[in-house]
């Protein structure tokens, strides 16, 4: 018998140096194995006609893909050799070896799941790459909401397996009590739960997404985050206004953006002195003054005839501009007007009128 042949811990050195050679032979050569799989993961998916980034899945995906390979190849190297008896007690009447083996199994579980996890943000990033195309800033929302979502579920079954390989408990008993618990946790949490399945309906109904005007709930702003509890308004007076979703699913919602024109309306109340020719006149310039070219369907109109004043009506529409270009022309209107007003001689009604306090 050769020294090879020498029994150290109930196994020979020639099956230590044997094992401990292919897993050194392994770590070398892991990150080759690691990129033969992602090609082959790589050939499937080309011939689906996805598109791959594939320096940002070996960022992401090949490290954790890497050790969970290694840990494979120990777990399995470790298994074919006797435990040793010198090494053997228990704890709550569990073997050492089994302790072991079930930490390897929750090792492989965990790093097999962090793997699955990866992959997960590895299709986040090649969606968003998609979302970012369209202005529509919604799929955005909704591509870190099921990434989390997803995530999330792996967290859990990840949770659930360990449970029933590495302490052997029956998940079905647990699966039912976790159901009791669930419906009461659903009866307590009845808003959250209402505000999660109306995030769901403003994903996919589209009522409105990131960066759009709106007026809600007598609150004017835009949007700047759509969650899956509330929506996050910049209101124009720039403070930071939360709205629970169920409340913009509910209330009507007012999308300034989506109108194509603007509407101004001045109400003018004229003193009963105006002669007609001059109130005629003014109307009459006052039409010509609004064919400017940012001003669309502009009418003035005698709307009304008071005790006290003659109405003049007047209504424009502007095109869906920015707010300050939207100002600039109301501003030039309005001094369009006062000037008009001058010219013409025309007095407002109750100019001479003294404040009552």
């Amino acid at each position: 018998m050769g020294p090879l042949d020498t029994i150290i811990w109930e196994n020979a050195i020639w099956e230590y140096a044997l094992i401990t050679g292919i897993l050194l032979f392994v770590i070398i050569l892991k990150r080759r194995a690691g990129k033969k799989i992602t090609r082959v993961v790589f050939y499937f998916f080309r011939r689906m006609g996805r598109v791959i980034d594939e320096e940002r899945f070996l960022e992401l995906v090949l490290p954790p893909l890497e050790n969970f390979i290694v840990a494979l190849t120990a777990f399995i190297l470790l298994d074919e050799l006797n435990f040793p008896s010198e090494f053997k007690f228990k704890i709550l009447r569990v073997g050492s070896d089994v302790i072991l083996e079930r930490i390897g199994i929750c090792i492989l579980l965990f790093l097999f799941f962090q793997t699955l996890l990866r992959v997960i943000d590895y299709l986040a990033v090649i969606m968003e790459k998609k979302a970012n195309q369209s202005r529509d800033m919604t799929d955005d929302q909704l591509i870190i909401f099921f990434r989390e979502f997803l995530k999330a579920i792996l967290i859990i079954l990840c949770i659930l397996l360990m449970i029933r390989f590495v302490f052997n408990q029956d998940i079905t008993k647990l699966l039912a009590g976790l159901s009791i618990v669930g419906a009461a946790i659903a009866l307590a949490a009845k808003e959250s739960i209402e505000n999660l399945i109306a995030s769901f309906i403003i994903f996919f109904d589209k009522p409105f997404m990131v960066g759009d005007l709106l007026k809600v709930n007598q609150i004017t702003g835009t949007v700047e985050k759509i969650g899956l509890r509330s929506t996050r308004i910049r209101s124009t007076d720039k403070s930071y206004v939360t709205i629970p979703n169920k409340q913009m699913v509910d209330s009507i919602v007012d999308n300034l953006s989506m109108r194509d024109k603007r509407r101004v309306e001045i109400v003018l109340q004229l003193d009963l002195k105006t002669d007609r020719s001059k109130l005629d006149q003014f109307m009459q310039e006052l039409r010509v003054r609004l064919a400017a070219p940012r001003i669309q369907d502009a009418s003035v109109l005698l709307s009304d005839i008071r005790i006290d004043s003659y109405v003049v009506t007047v209504e424009y529409y502007t095109e869906p501009i920015a707010i300050g270009e939207f100002n600039e022309v109301k501003q030039a209107v309005n001094l369009s007007v006062m000037d008009l007003i001058e010219t013409n001689g025309i007095s407002v009604a109750g100019k001479n009128r003294p404040l009552s306090l």
